[in-house]
């Protein structure tokens, strides 16, 4: 498996695709006059009025909409917090390391909103969820940091240890590591990519940490409210942090001076890898369509999704929840019966499905209309190979297992809007309305060829004069590649009578094959 992250840099905007085995998983974009709440960031606010009946608070946080913070979501130090800030901002603290501070009691977890919280109150509250739609930002008052190899929490004294290490001597060997060193009245999460690690490199990721929250609390006495008192890295350096590890074969951006940074901050969290970073100069071909990726990206975003063998996906959005159905495409295939057929289509759309999600970053209710299978055996098999591909995937997930109907529901946590691309665009034919993206018709066309081919003797492709020549420009042409696949010989008659999206199929006595 090999990663790759392609960075393109626009007038506005900065757009990351990460490639795995050169398919498109994620997709971000990150703009220079947009939205200034990423999750991660930390404010100075002021409550702007507790709410009993819900409660929660909304907190002016500096966004057009009020930010939620739930009575779950202070944390049990709520209470140390507000000390440490009121004493910081009057100046009365500037030992930020909480050796001696003297601690408050933790605030009761079934307790009520209103005794703990008033009216323009300071308190310093972190993004958990960007704004959506018509909601403002959800926010935390229990802060953490996130580094390379660990996450710091101040006024914890909690050690956890990342639950995707197995390794029970591995865990004790962190857990002691780290106790050893943490600061007193810090807590410190270890995370995945912490496993093998030696002492050396967790200690330089947690003293980065602490100089990030002494640089927040410096920021603290002349702090006006609301503003921002600590930004997350920028968006290259956080996927890096999230996501890098030694399957990344290919870092390639087209901007120097973001490739100045990342091959600096490489050079903090992965020195040996420096050498992956390169600076993409071509003036002829754009980096996105280098690695096909506006290709990918067309293909990937609409309604609906072609896969492989001529299945495809329908996927619908409502206000409530996503669904999804898989279907077969009613092709012919050498699956022996119809059972073998729909474990072998739901298994594609398996991979599929969970390359959607991560790359729409789809979030809250998804259900999936597999085809039904009425072995047993076969839907286990499904849903441990769904649940193995769905496991790169950070975000919190949670999937059932298969209905005995072949309904999947996943719940999937939605911290940023989704991205949402419209691929259609206005016809090309000069008449009312939009199609799908022309890109797609080599796609279309594939696909009805493998469903009719076998079926007859001689085929022929009746289209567009345009279409006609790119499908046997090159060698191998798209036409050469058809034969090589099914070992038939496609003839490719150009048509100019034709729209450019049309196309027809025709057998040796001239009649039109239907798809």
């Amino acid at each position: 498996m090999n990663k790759e992250l392609i960075i393109r840099s626009g007038d506005n905007a900065v757009d990351f695709a990460l490639l795995k085995d050169g398919k498109l998983i994620e997709l971000h974009k990150e703009e220079e006059s947009g939205n200034d709440f990423s999750v991660g960031d930390i404010f100075i606010a002021k409550i702007r009025k507790p709410v009993p009946g819900l409660n929660a608070a909304f907190v002016n946080v500096g966004y057009e909409k009020d930010a939620f913070l739930h009575y779950h979501d202070l944390g049990p130090g709520l209470l140390s917090y507000l000390k440490f800030i009121k004493l910081v901002s009057a100046g009365k603290i500037k030992d930020f390391s909480l050796k001696s501070f003297q601690f408050e009691k933790e605030i009761d977890k079934d307790g009520a909103i209103a005794d703990v919280l008033s009216a323009n109150q300071s308190v310093l509250v972190q993004v958990v969820k960007e704004p959506i739609s018509t909601k403002g930002p959800r926010i935390s008052s229990e802060l953490s940091f996130a580094g390379r190899f660990l996450v710091l929490v101040p006024f914890s004294d909690r050690v956890s240890i990342s639950q995707k290490i197995e390794d029970k001597a591995e865990k004790d060997r962190l857990k002691k590591l780290v106790l050893a060193v943490k600061p007193k009245n810090f807590g410190v999460i270890v995370r995945t990519v912490a496993e093998g690690k030696k002492t050396a490199e967790l200690e330089k990721d947690l003293q980065n940490l602490m100089n990030r929250w002494t640089a927040m609390c410096k920021k603290l006495p002349t702090a006006h409210h609301p503003s921002k008192v600590l930004g997350e890295l920028n968006k290259a350096s956080s996927i890096l942090r999230d996501v890098f590890n030694d399957t990344f074969t290919g870092i390639h951006i087209d901007d120097e001076e973001l490739y100045q940074e990342t091959k600096d901050y490489l050079a903090e969290i992965a020195p040996e890898k420096q050498k992956i970073v390169k600076f993409y100069q071509s003036q002829d071909v754009p980096l996105f369509e280098k690695y096909h990726i506006e290709r990918q990206i067309k293909t990937s975003f609409g309604r609906t999704v072609s896969m492989s063998k001529g299945a495809y996906l329908i996927i619908e959005h409502t206000e409530a929840l996503h669904v999804i159905d898989v279907n077969s495409g009613n092709r012919s295939n050498k699956a022996t019966n119809q059972e073998d057929t729909a474990l072998e289509v739901n298994m594609i759309a398996a991979a599929e499905i969970a390359r959607q999600l991560r790359l729409r970053d789809m979030g809250g209710i998804i259900v999936v209309d597999f085809i039904d299978m009425q072995n047993p055996d076969n839907r286990k098999v499904l849903y441990d190979f769904l649940k193995e591909e769905m496991s790169d995937d950070k975000a919190k997930h949670k999937i059932l297992p298969p209905s005995k109907f072949g309904l999947v529901q996943i719940t999937r946590q939605r911290v940023r809007p989704e991205v949402n691309i419209e691929t259609r665009e206005e016809n090309p034919n000069n008449l009312s309305g939009d199609v799908d993206a022309p890109i797609q018709i080599i796609d279309k066309i594939s696909f009805a060829l493998e469903k009719i081919i076998k079926d007859h003797k001689k085929v022929k492709l009746n289209v567009h004069p345009f279409v006609a020549a790119y499908l046997k420009k090159g060698f191998p042409s798209i036409r050469s590649k058809w034969f090589f696949e099914h070992k038939k010989w496609v003839k490719i008659i150009p048509r100019d009578a034709y729209t450019y999206l049309e196309y027809h199929f025709f057998d040796d006595q001239g009649n039109e094959i239907k798809q």
